[in-house]
């Protein structure tokens, strides 16, 4: 997997080594994740981001790690064997990506999400889905710009 995209960004396969990084990376930009429509305390959104890197771990995953000049500023984490929900056909699901704000707007997140669907079509996985935001306008254009179309919507109301 290792690749050379551009201005000194590849892309790798992440190893074990990366866990503490991505933990630390996911942990700063949780805040991304988060709905205004249903706030949670940072403490619980910390407690369930944990639960999923334990998830993700616990089985066969995809780790992608973009690098910039030797510097790692991105990770991806992506399911292969987790079908969906809905239809039970067999997907890439990435569980969860995450640039470092500084190195945002360079081809990081897209470098990495081309890194993960082209593993998902080595392993002849015939779709990707993800879950974002709606108020994340950046990843929802990253995303459509890569050919994402909305299939589901999670509607939410406050009582």
């Amino acid at each position: 997997m290792p690749a050379a995209v551009a201005d000194g960004l590849t892309v790798r396969a992440a190893v074990v080594a990366d866990r503490a990084f991505i933990g630390e990376l996911g942990t700063r930009t949780l805040g991304d994740s988060v709905s205004t429509l249903r706030p949670a305390p940072a403490a619980m959104v910390r407690i369930s981001f944990d639960r999923l890197l334990e998830l993700v771990f616990s089985q066969p995953h995809i780790g992608v790690i973009a690098e910039r000049d030797g510097a790692r500023v991105g990770f991806l984490l992506m399911l292969d064997q987790l079908p969906d929900e809905v239809t039970s056909l067999p997907q890439g699901f990435i569980a969860y990506m995450a640039v470092e704000p500084l190195a945002r707007r360079g081809g990081v997140a897209r470098a990495l999400l081309s890194a993960a669907e082209n593993e998902a079509k080595a392993r002849s996985l015939p779709y990707m889905a993800l879950m974002v935001t709606e108020e994340n306008a950046a990843a929802r254009a990253l995303y459509e710009d890569a050919g994402y179309r909305t299939e589901r919507r999670l509607l939410c109301k406050e009582l």
